[in-house]
């Protein structure tokens, strides 16, 4: 009856530390929302369309550069516009023509770039394949049963949307009918994303074109954690680790999110996300695509463990666990003995 008895009075005490071990797990995990993102995607280099002289007039403005703005052809349409230079849309320092299509655009800081137009055949059989069932044969966001703005219409959005919906994996969808659609590993490889892109482009084409971030690993991080604390930390949180919306959205991680796909986010806005074209300048991107791709998802932590970068919460389960917990367990120990 003693042995009973001493297991009965152990029982509470257990069970209190157990709730806090699995709940202090749950801390370190750092996971965003119920719906989080896992999938990690290897960041990719766009391969630019543009010789290399013009690329390099892109990152450093040669004299005769503004010239050939002055008289090269119209932009096409932007799918989101703004007046201030440099700031996502062909308003920019440099813009790059060949044969009578503008092929690149930008500064310094972004290059904005198109896919090559030798790759719409293969796009065109891609995506009859792949968003034609949904997006309608015309990209039109009418499909095969005739019913209009069942899907969204792609035309006229520019290849930086289409680009980030394919690269991403949200599009195709898995199920069209989600609230929302979720990241994973992508059907089309980065080759055949490009020519989807460059078909849809052809039909309406329309700005952005597929940022690229300069010179990244010197970005001004301090900068971009002011930035992104006042634009992003709302929904994302400070650590980048997402969360959950209203209506069963989120805010996804951003803590496996390649460098261009975090640009073309900022640049479009897809889904629930603000748009950020013209309120932010393409030197202001580039210090909150830099904070995100090296302060978030490479942190430093001088005092050991990340503890999911949650800061005094997680080290208060610690606390609770290794403290709190033991010191429970002794109190009924010696009182057992009593």
């Amino acid at each position: 009856m003693t042995t009973t008895a001493s297991l009965r009075r152990l029982v509470l005490p257990v069970l209190v530390l157990i709730v806090a071990v699995l709940s202090g797990l749950v801390m370190f995990t750092g996971g965003s929302s119920g719906a989080a993102d896992t999938t990690t995607t290897t960041p990719v280099i766009a391969a630019d369309t543009v010789d290399q002289a013009n690329a390099q007039a892109l990152i450093s403005p040669a004299p005769t550069a503004q010239h050939k703005v002055a008289t090269a052809p119209a932009s096409p349409k932007a799918a989101y516009q703004t007046s201030v230079a440099n700031a996502g849309t062909p308003n920019s320092s440099v813009k790059v023509y060949r044969n009578g299509s503008l092929v690149s655009y930008g500064n310094r800081d972004i290059t904005y770039w198109a896919p090559n137009k030798e790759l719409i055949p293969l796009g065109e059989a891609l995506y009859q394949q792949n968003c034609a069932s949904c997006h309608g044969n015309s990209a039109d966001g009418v499909p095969h049963n005739q019913t209009p703005g069942a899907y969204p219409n792609l035309r006229g959005l520019g290849p930086a949307t289409i680009d980030f919906w394919i690269e991403s994996g949200r599009m195709p969808a898995a199920n069209p009918r989600e609230v929302q659609a979720i990241r994973k590993t992508p059907r089309l490889t980065h080759d055949q994303a490009l020519a989807v892109v460059a078909y849809v482009n052809s039909l309406s084409p329309a700005t952005p074109y597929i940022p690229r971030v300069n010179r990244l690993a010197s970005a001004d991080t301090s900068s971009g954690f002011a930035l992104f604390a006042l634009n992003c930390a709302a929904c994302h949180t400070i650590t980048g680790g997402g969360d959950a919306l209203a209506a069963n959205t989120y805010a996804p991680s951003l803590r496996n999110i390649p460098a261009t796909q975090v640009a073309e986010a900022i640049r479009t806005g897809p889904g629930n996300m603000p748009r950020f074209t013209g309120n932010l300048t393409d030197a202001q991107l580039r210090s909150v695509v830099g904070y995100v791709t090296i302060n978030i998802q490479h942190p430093v932590d001088p005092g050991g463990i990340g503890l999911g970068g949650l800061g005094p919460v997680a080290e208060g389960f610690i606390a609770l666990i290794l403290g709190v917990g033991v010191l429970a367990l002794i109190g009924f120990w010696i009182g057992d003995r009593t």
